[in-house]
This record gives C-alpha cells, sequence and structure tokens, in this order.
C-alpha cells in the first residue's frame, strides 16, 4: 500500500467507530498516536466514523420502518437472497 501507517491507522480509528468495536478502536487510536498522530486528527476520524455509522443507520431505520408497514405485502426472492443483499443471512451453508 501507498498509505503510510499514520493514515491507514486514521482510516482505521474511523473504520472502528463504524463497526461499532470499541476494542478496535482502543488499539488503532493508539498505534495511530504512536505512528504520529495527533488527538486532532483521531478526533476527527471518530467523527467521520460517526457520520458514516449514522449515515447506515439511519438508512436501515426507514428501511425496517417501510417493512412494518408493507410486511404483509412482503415477498422474499426465490432463492431466499433479498435484492441486492449483502450475503449476510443465517442459511446454514
Amino acid at each position: 500500500m501507498k498509505l503510510d501507517s499514520r493514515t491507514l491507522r486514521l482510516i482505521a480509528v474511523g473504520a472502528s467507530v463504524t463497526a461499532n468495536c470499541m476494542p478496535c478502536l482502543e488499539a488503532n487510536a493508539t498505534k495511530a498516536l504512536e505512528d504520529g498522530a495527533d488527538e486532532q486528527e483521531i478526533a476527527d476520524a471518530i467523527s467521520v466514523g460517526r457520520l458514516v455509522r449514522q449515515g447506515a443507520a439511519s438508512k436501515m431505520d426507514r428501511y425496517t420502518a417501510s417493512l412494518s408497514q408493507a410486511f404483509a405485502t412482503f415477498s422474499p426472492s426465490p432463492d431466499g437472497a433479498s435484492q441486492g443483499g449483502c450475503g449476510c443471512d443465517a442459511r446454514e451453508g
């Protein structure tokens, strides 16, 4: 990778927040400091992670609200996969 270690760790800080992983956040923030990031850069990366997480969560909230209103007409696809799904279903394969 062409990104330096400090930049990678700052990205990982934001990704840790987005993923709701406290141990990852603590580890990556510590490593970011060791790699030369300052506290403001870490705070900025945390803010970006929060924005991404909030955007995804609000989209999911709207989707689940629409499902609860229209569940009677909800029909999964014949193969059991949602349209445009991410593949995280609970089926055993």
